[in-house]
């Protein structure tokens, strides 16, 4: 496998999903005020990513790290080459991005647990689904881009290892009913390359490796390892958090999301081009931690020479 890697030519596009400013400051305890988010996003364009997850529009009441979502999303400088997706988890959700003006793009978010769905959307798989679709066809409707999520495709934190044939059933019909691409997530951080490469296997069988991204959580150390075996299976595009942000509040020893630092710097090293400059994003994420008074780091903005 790895020597196939390494023959990577350096002009194969690796398309790396900025989630930090979404998915790892929503579980923040202490609230980032909403200047700071918005430099943070305009910072990370600056680096040249061309996806950077936003915000979210969900209750304050839920996630109160994301009350100020109108403000941020109304606040960023956009650059007409980066994509600035939001989280919707409803159709009221879209209602109030769609109110903005601004929303050119969303997410959707669904599990291959029941268990999880009924904790998190009160409401089991098929259900939520429903829902997703729902949501996707009303934002297609009006022009918005559609991008699906899938949680737990490995493992749950109430009913253990994820059968690969419901993570498969998932993003087909996510496909299916319009999301330009879904991203598998190991929400967790659970997986092995053992076991997400078994259920990476089944999913291909129905959805194309262009379609398909990759997220994983750093909790046992196995993301780069993870990311390693999702390329092998054809799949070019992953999501990361700046230093290493986020992680599943559900997740026991949870450490985080994957850094974008250390995956910025595996896909150099196998010869990918991501057109993200790995200088900025150590020196967003030291800015970021600084201003925060963090010492969350990824290894390899600990060890980077700038």
């Amino acid at each position: 496998m790895l020597r196939r890697l390494l023959s990577t030519k350096k002009s194969e596009f690796f398309k790396v999903v900025e989630v930090g400013p979404r998915d790892g400051l929503q579980n923040e305890k202490v609230f980032v005020p909403t200047e700071v988010k918005v430099e943070l996003i305009d910072r990370l364009s600056d680096c040249n990513f061309k996806v950077v997850e936003s915000t979210s529009f969900v209750s304050p009441k839920w996630i109160p790290q994301m009350r100020d979502q109108v403000e941020v999303i109304n606040g960023i400088k956009k650059k007409s080459s980066v994509s600035y997706p939001v989280l919707v988890p409803n159709l009221a959700g879209l209602k109030n991005a769609l109110a903005t003006g601004s929303v050119e793009e969303i997410a959707v978010f669904g599990a291959a647990s029941d268990s999880f769905s009924k904790k998190n959307v009160n409401a089991n798989v098929e259900e939520s689904l429903q829902k997703l679709c729902d949501v996707t066809s009303a934002a297609l409707k009006e022009g918005i881009r559609v991008r699906g999520y899938v949680s737990c495709v490995v493992g749950c934190p109430y009913e253990g290892n994820i059968k690969p044939d419901i993570v498969a059933k998932v993003t087909e019909k996510l496909l299916e009913v319009g999301c330009y691409e879904v991203s598998l997530g190991d929400t967790i951080g659970v997986g092995t390359p053992g076991s997400v490469g078994k259920m990476l296997e089944t999913v291909l069988k129905s959805a194309p490796a262009e379609k398909l991204a990759v997220h994983f959580h750093d909790t046992y150390g196995q993301a780069l390892a993870n990311v390693l075996v999702s390329i092998e299976k054809g799949i070019r595009v992953a999501d990361s958090s700046l230093s290493g942000l986020g992680g599943c509040p559900y997740a026991k020893g949870a450490t985080g999301n994957l850094a974008t630092e250390d995956l910025l710097y595996m896909l150099d090293g196998l010869g990918f081009d991501t057109g993200v400059d790995l200088k900025e994003v150590i020196k967003t994420a030291n800015w970021f931690n600084e201003k925060m008074g963090r010492t969350v780091k990824s290894r390899v903005g600990a060890a980077y020479k700038l």
